[in-house]
Order: structure tokens, then sequence, then C-alpha cells
């Protein structure tokens, strides 16, 4: 058993239930697409259809419609309560703004039940994080792709919640972070899965708290806590709470408690397909000393 593979039906549940709060707490999520937004101003791709994969409840997507009015944007969420909520939120917005035609669909990234070349961008915030195979995510994304598409992504890096990984430290032998990928090997992943020339780049964001309690409320908030199938089956003892409360309180600076997020960002674009003289594809790899 992999005790960092992620339960997709606790992610799934998870973020259904927080779909209420999500919007009020999703303060990193929306600042990181805000950012991303910020870089399609130096792309001059005009998409006519947009997939905007782990979508939660749209306020990326009513973004997208926004700057691509006359686009087709299906928004993705593995979540059917995170779409409900966006279904809502998506009325009123067109109400006011109009914008581009939107549509829902409720399925998981690593299995996508799409055609084959059919958007031309597929934009991602803050969700590939919650695939177990990534290497075969991106696959998937090129296989949807038409040529000359782009893919547009932020995930999180490996330093991410480090303070909270190392407060849990010592603790107990169960997974109280998930794992994330480091941004070197996710362009590696993306040249194997048959992108050119993939961007990528990294920020640390941190925000800061009062106490711990308020570090873990946000991240249930946003239906954003442990999934691995590592995790402890149970509540947690007084004592030991008591000891991840004295470790993280050895961080505080100036008043707060700090919550670091590694975040990364990348993309890329699909090509067309490269042959060698007998007719057999070119596949691109990523180069190694």
């Amino acid at each position: 058993m992999n005790e960092f593979e992620i339960d997709k039906l606790e992610v799934r549940r998870a973020f259904s239930k927080a779909a209420a709060s999500y919007d009020a707490s999703a303060v990193l999520q929306r600042e990181v697409c805000t950012r991303m937004l910020e870089r399609l101003d130096y792309v001059k791709l005009q998409p006519n259809r947009i997939l905007d994969v782990g979508s939660g409840t749209g306020w990326g997507t009513r973004q997208l419609a926004h700057r691509y009015p006359v686009a087709q944007i299906v928004a993705l969420d593995i979540a059917l309560g995170m779409l409900k909520a966006g279904r809502g939120r998506l009325s009123w917005w067109q109400k006011l703004f109009g914008g581009a035609t939107q549509l829902q669909l409720c399925a998981d990234v690593e299995a996508l039940p799409l055609s084959l070349q059919s958007f031309e961008m597929v934009w991602s915030n803050l969700t590939v994080q919650w695939c177990n195979d990534l290497p075969a995510t991106f696959a998937e994304i090129q296989r949807i792709l038409k040529v000359d598409g782009l893919l547009m992504f932020s995930t999180f890096g490996p330093d991410t919640l480090k303070e909270l990984r190392m407060a849990f430290n010592g603790v107990d032998g169960y997974n109280h972070i998930n794992r994330f990928a480091d941004m070197h090997d996710i362009g590696d992943m993306l040249l194997a899965a048959g992108f050119a020339e993939p961007v990528m780049d990294m920020e640390f964001i941190t925000l800061t708290y009062d106490d711990v309690k308020s570090v873990m409320q946000d991240l249930r908030s946003i239906g954003a806590h442990n999934a691995t199938v590592g995790r402890s089956p149970g509540m947690m003892g007084k004592a030991k709470w008591a000891s991840i409360l004295q470790n993280y309180e050895s961080l505080r600076r100036n008043g707060k408690l700090p919550a670091t997020f590694e975040v990364i960002y990348g993309h890329a674009w699909k090509v067309p397909p490269k042959y060698t003289p007998d007719g057999k594809t070119i596949i691109q790899t990523p180069f190694k000393l």
C-alpha cells in the first residue's frame, strides 16, 4: 500500500462538505488564481473552448468567462457539492455580466470523459496536487488539448505547510500532510507527456494566524485536509494535540503563527508530433546528467 495515495472518495466528500464555507475561506486560492490570470496578459491565444479543472465554486471560471466572453467554458470538479454551489453563483453572474457559455461536469481529471483534442485551453488552479498519478494526468490533459493548445496550472510544492509538518513530526506514525511534487519533476512530467518547452516558476506565500486551531479551521473550511490512505483513522488524543501545539508555538514570530505555501506555476503548449524518417513518433524526454 502507498501510504501517500490520495483517497479520492475522501477528497470528494471533504470538498462537497466544504462547499458552503469555501468562498469565505479561499483567500489563498483566489490570490493564486488572480496571479495566474495576470499571466494570461502575455498569451495571445483566444480559445473557443476552455476546460477549468478543479473549478470549485466557480470563482476562477467566472473570471475566465469575463476574459473570454465568446468561449465555451466547462467547469470540471470531482466534488458535486462544489459544482452545485457554483451553479447559483453562475446565474447571477451571467445576468450581471453576460459572458461565455458555461457548462459543468463532475469528473476526475485523472480519467477525463472528454473527446480527443476538444479544447484549446486547459486551466487548473491548485488542483493537480490531489492526483495520484501526475504523469498520467498530464497525458490525459495533453490528449484532450488541440494542437497549439495551452495548459496553464498552479499546484503546491514540497515545502507547503512545512510548519504544520514540523509540528506533527514524531507525534505518531500516521501521515498528517499530503505529499507534493517538486517543480523540476513536474517539468519533466510535462515533457514526457508530450508538451513543449514547459515554463515553471515558484514562489512562497505565507499566511499568518493567531493560533493553530485557526490554521486547521481554514484548511477544513476549504476541504483541504489530509486525504492520504495513511492518515490516522480516529480522533487525536489530548496529549498528542498538546505536543503539536507546543511544537507549532515554537515558530511564533511577532505574535503570529506562519503557514507557508510553496506555490508552483506552470504552462506548456501542445505541439504537432515529430516523426523519424521511417514514420515513428519522436517522444520528448527530459535530459538527465
